[in-house]
C-alpha cells in the first residue's frame, strides 16, 4: 500500500541542536558594519564588545552586580574557566543527567582529582533535586541539550548557601527562565537558543561567585586563557570587552543581531513563548501517535529546545539502525536537517525547538516524521 507524502513541507529545514537555526529574517547584510580588520582593542573593537554584554544583560535580566564576560572556547571554555577557577574550596557536588554533565564529572573527578560527591540520572530523567546539599559546591546543566530534559526551577538551591552553584545553562539562556538569585557561575554559548556563531561563551559570575575568585588560589596551574584574576583580584577588563584572547568581530556582529532580533519579538518572554509553542505542536503530535514518545517522560522536566523523541513500536527490533533509517529519509527529502539522536543518547530523533525555530515549521515537520516511520515500517516487513 502506498504511504502517502505529505502536503506541506518545513519552509526550513534546520533543526539542529547546535549550531542551531538563524533566526527568521537573517540575513549576512546584518554584518555589514562589523569592524572587520581593526583590532578588537580600538575603541570600535571594544564597544561592540561591550553592547554584546550589556544586550546580554538586559534581555536575560542579570542583575547589575552579575558581571558578564565573553570567553574562550565556547560554552565548554566558560565551564572549565570556571571549574578550574573555582572549585577545591569547599566539598563539591557533581549532577549529570546527560554528556556533557558526564563530561563535568570526568574534569572534577579524573583531571581536577576532586572527592566529589557524584549524582547521576539515566537519559530522560534528572536526579532528586532535593537530596543535594548547596552549603557545597554543586555543578550541573540546567538544560540537558543531548536527553531533553531541564530543570524545571531553583527551589531546591537554599537562598542562604555556603557553597557555589556552577551551571551550564547552554541551552536555557533565552528559552527557560534562570532564577539568577539562586546561580553563582552560569554559562552558555551564542550558537545555541539565539542561532549565533560557534567558539564564543558567555561567563555570568553573582558577587558571591567573584568573592570566591578573589579569597581563593587553586592549587593546580591555570592556562592564561582560564585566569579570572590578576594580583589577587577580578580581571575586570574581561567583563568590559576587554577579552582574554581575540575574538570573531564577525561572530560578534552576529550575536548583535540576534540580540536585536531578540528584541523584536519581546526579548526573553517572546523568545519562551516561541520555544513552547514549538514543544507544544510535538507534544499534541506525540499525543495523537502511540509508536512516537518523549524521552523524557515527565512533562515537569521535558526541555522546551532540545526535544528528544523515542520509537516505541515492537516492531523495531535494531532501534538504532532504524532511527537512522528514518533520519536519513527526513534528509533526503530536505525536510529535516541533523536530527538524530545525539550519539551517546538513546537511539530517536532530537529535534531543537528554540526561539528561532518557527512553530508553522515544526508542525510541517511531524507529517513527515509520521511518513518516514511508516515508510521504514513497510521497508521491514519487506525484509521479514
Amino acid at each position: 500500500m502506498a504511504i502517502e507524502t505529505p502536503g506541506a513541507r518545513p519552509a526550513n529545514p534546520r533543526f539542529s541542536s547546535g549550531p542551531c537555526a538563524k533566526f527568521p529574517g537573517y540575513s549576512v547584510d546584518l554584518l555589514s558594519d562589523a569592524p572587520l580588520g581593526r583590532s578588537h582593542r580600538a575603541a570600535v573593537g571594544k564597544a561592540r564588545l561591550r553592547a554584546a554584554i550589556d544586550g546580554t544583560r538586559e534581555i536575560l535580566g542579570v542583575p547589575e552586580d552579575y558581571r558578564i564576560g565573553i570567553v574562550p572556547a565556547s560554552d565548554t571554555g566558560a565551564v572549565e574557566m570556571a571549574m578550574w577557577s573555582l572549585l577545591g574550596a569547599r566539598p563539591v557536588e557533581m549532577l549529570a543527567w546527560e554528556s556533557f554533565g558526564a563530561g563535568w564529572v570526568t574534569d572534577a573527578v579524573k583531571q581536577l582529582k576532586l572527592d566529589a560527591v557524584v549524582k547521576t540520572a539515566g537519559y530522560g530523567e534528572i536526579v532528586d533535586l532535593d537530596t543535594v546539599d548547596t552549603d557545597n559546591d554543586v555543578v550541573f546543566t540546567w538544560n540537558g541539550t543531548t536527553s531533553g530534559v531541564r530543570v524545571p526551577n531553583g527551589d531546591w538551591i537554599r537562598a542562604d548557601r555556603a557553597g557555589l552553584t556552577i551551571c551550564d545553562a547552554t541551552s536555557a539562556a533565552f528559552a527557560q527562565r534562570l532564577p539568577w538569585d539562586k546561580l553563582d557561575v552560569t554559562t552558555f554559548s551564542w550558537q545555541k537558543v539565539l542561532g549565533g556563531e560557534a567558539a564564543h561563551g558567555m561567563l555570568i559570575l553573582s558577587p558571591r561567585a567573584v568573592e570566591r575568585l578573589e579569597s581563593y588560589t587553586p592549587p593546580w596551574p591555570l592556562p592564561k586563557i582560564f585566569r579570572l584574576t590578576k594580583g589577587g583580584k577580578l580581571n575586570e577588563g574581561i567583563f568590559v570587552g576587554e577579552t582574554i584572547n581575540t575574538p570573531s568581530m564577525l561572530a560578534v556582529e552576529d550575536y548583535l543581531a540576534a540580540l536585536d532580533w531578540a528584541r523584536s519579538v519581546g526579548g526573553l518572554e517572546g523568545l519562551r513563548a516561541r520555544a513552547n509553542a514549538n514543544l507544544a505542536a510535538v507534544q499534541a503530535f506525540v499525543a495523537d501517535h502511540d509508536w512516537l514518545a518523549f524521552l523524557a517522560g515527565d512533562p515537569a522536566v521535558r526541555s522546551n529546545t532540545s526535544v528528544c523523541l523515542k520509537f516505541t513500536d515492537d516492531r523495531i527490533a535494531d532501534g538504532a539502525a532504524f532511527a537512522k533509517a528514518v533520519v536519513r529519509r527526513l534528509e533526503a527529502e530536505g525536510v529535516a536537517h541533523d536530527i538524530g539522536a545525539y550519539r551517546d543518547a538513546p537511539p530517536g530523533l532530537r529535534i531543537w525547538c528554540g526561539g528561532t525555530v518557527e512553530t508553522t515549521d515544526v508542525a510541517a515537520l511531524m507529517p513527515w516524521i509520521e511518513w518516514a516511520f511508516r515508510s521504514e515500517i513497510a521497508a521491514l516487513s519487506e525484509t521479514a
